[in-house]
């Protein structure tokens, strides 16, 4: 019998790993387009567009908390 968890199809929303995955994810890559192009992401500073740029904002000031975290995140997906 196949256990109930394989059965259900979870989001991310629902699966609290996943969405520190996807959270992280989105740090990263809102820094990275940030570094590029600063223009896309500083313009949008209020409302829906304004979460990317909090979250650049995130991503330049706690970097190194940013870098362990992918770290652990890559190692916890090996061990799986």
């Amino acid at each position: 019998m196949k256990h109930l968890s394989t059965l259900i199809i979870q989001s991310a929303l629902f699966n609290f790993q996943s969405l520190l995955h996807v959270i992280l994810l989105l740090i990263c890559t809102c820094t990275y387009v940030r570094s590029v192009a600063p223009s896309l992401v500083d313009r949008n500073k209020e409302g829906f567009p304004g979460v990317f740029f909090k979250l650049a904002r995130i991503g330049e000031r706690l970097s190194p908390y940013v870098a362990l975290s992918c770290f652990a995140m890559a190692v916890s997906m090996i061990i799986q």
